[in-house]
């Protein structure tokens, strides 16, 4: 760990940070986190609830003359996305995460940094801590795994929250106001197939990998041209099983619904008389690969390594009609808006495909502003996968986050930005799955708006946070609690 970051400003900002970095929080096992967020409130005498699901809310009394004011909810989630370098040994449920600071930011050490969405929690925590903020009355809410189903935002109660203006301290680009956001649905599909025994005559078993991409968000990233590992290795497939016979036996594709996959592996039999040729064949898929992505994927390898004989492959009719599902299946942008000029309106990440002993588990995570558009993509989706034979079924359905022109939030900190660095910020939707959809269907009379400091490449290992924007997000939000309108 770089000691650095504890001279980093704002000091209280970043000190919490860094605790929080020391705390395993990977979604669905952030748990101990959000207990010691509680605990922390419950140090400064705060009244802290832990809800039934394990969201924390903090109160904080407003400062003397600030009584009028409408009550503020600054709010992020506590959990953050598990993701690795290959070469890095790191458990996200036992190791804490190594920081260090580099050209200006903040990243870590082979792992995703978790800046997403620590940094928010880390500026409601450091409001908490500060005693020379004035502000109205104030709620924290820390909510527990957004990453992999907003299972807190989901669950949280109507009528525990007293205030009426929602910060959500989630988004990712300082100097922007985020006032609508995607909904967006799960599709999960399920392949089954006969197990044969594996042709050990004339045939060789390898281990067949894409890996090296850059990954990232499959909402923010989704349209700056990063390739997806599953697809490019079910690209080859389809060409050396239906050329040289190749059969297969496992799948290994990606980690996680919400970012794009950065590697995707195969075990695979090979014939004998085909081994020379599969072997040249690899290197030239690479090639066109590499010429395919070469600004967006300098670090792209597709690698095939002799491995020991596996039990069975799968059975060919099955096999065929995977390798074609997915050859076949969207995947990225389907339409941009027209509504507001460079706002992804569409897309679909097939995130993770998953062979057990006898079924294939795939996972696409399907995204729009639109709910129509996304009922259009669901159903494509459907036929796909129903006409290859596989099973299929929609869950973790959450809303979009309409905007609203009018909100006075929104002028207040227009005005603020305005004042305090001389232009207007921008005011955009983001094609992300902020809680605010879900927040705002429990508590309709919220006043919402998102924002954040710069933060690039989240959900991946190249995870990082601009040191000067923090700075500047952090002083934003104390002059906007202090601008808060009057009840």
């Amino acid at each position: 760990m770089n000691n650095e970051i504890f001279n980093l400003e704002p000091k209280l900002l970043w000190e919490s940070f860094y605790k929080l970095t020391q705390i395993p929080r990977p979604s669905k096992k952030e748990m101990v986190a959000a207990e010691a967020v509680a605990d922390f409130g419950r140090s400064l005498g705060l009244e802290t609830i832990q809800d039934e699901i394990g969201n924390v809310i903090i109160r904080k009394p407003a400062t003397p003359g600030m009584e009028n004011r409408k009550g503020i909810i600054l709010q992020g989630h506590i959990d953050m996305v598990p993701q690795k370098n290959s070469d890095k040994i790191h458990d996200f449920e036992k190791d804490p995460i190594e920081t260090y600071i580099e050209d200006g930011w903040v990243t870590a050490n082979g792992t995703t940094l978790g800046a997403d969405n620590g940094i928010g929690v880390a500026a409601g925590m450091a409001v908490l801590l500060s005693d020379d903020i004035e502000h109205g009355p104030i709620e924290i809410l820390v909510t527990i795994d957004e990453e992999t189903g907003m299972t807190g935002a989901n669950e949280l109660k109507p009528g525990i929250l007293k205030g009426d203006i929602l910060l959500n301290l989630d988004s990712e680009d300082e100097g922007e106001l985020y006032v609508g956001c995607a909904g967006g649905i799960n599709a999960n599909v399920k392949f089954t197939f006969k197990e044969y025994p594996f042709p050990t005559h004339n045939n060789i078993a390898y281990k067949l990998g894409v890996t090296g991409l850059k990954g990232g968000h499959s909402g923010l990233d989704i349209n700056i041209g990063r390739a997806n590992a599953n697809k490019l290795l079910f690209r080859f497939l389809k060409y050396a099983v239906s050329t040289l016979g190749v059969r297969v036996s496992s799948i290994d594709g990606g980690s996680l619904r919400n970012a794009i996959p950065r590697e995707s592996f195969a075990v695979i039999a090979v014939p004998e008389e085909s081994k020379e040729q599969f072997l040249e064949d690899v290197k030239e898929f690479e090639a066109i690969y590499k010429s395919e992505y070469s600004s967006t994927e300098p670090s792209l390898q597709m690698v095939a390594e002799a491995t020991d004989n596996p039990d069975f492959v799968m059975n060919e009719v099955v096999q065929d009609d995977l390798i074609n599902a997915i050859q076949a299946c969207p995947n990225g942008v389907i339409r941009m808006s027209a509504e507001m000029e460079g706002l992804v309106e569409t897309s679909t990440n097939l995130a993770t495909i998953k062979s057990d002993k006898d079924s294939v588990a795939i996972q696409c995570l399907l995204r729009s502003s639109v709910d129509s558009a996304r009922d259009d993509l669901e159903s494509t989706h459907e036929s796909l996968f129903r006409l290859a034979g596989a099973e299929i079924v929609f869950d973790g359905q959450y809303p979009g986050w309409k905007p609203n022109p009018d909100s006075p939030i929104l002028k207040t900190m227009q005005s603020v930005y305005q004042n305090r660095w001389g232009k207007i910020p921008e005011v955009k939707g983001i094609h992300a799955g902020l809680e605010c959809g879900i927040l705002g269907n429990a508590y309709p009379n919220w006043d919402m708006i998102s924002f954040g400091p710069t933060i690039r490449f989240p959900h991946s290992p190249d995870e990082k946070v601009n040191i000067d924007t923090v700075q500047k997000f952090w002083e934003f939000l104390v002059e906007t609690l202090k601008s808060v309108p009057k009840t």
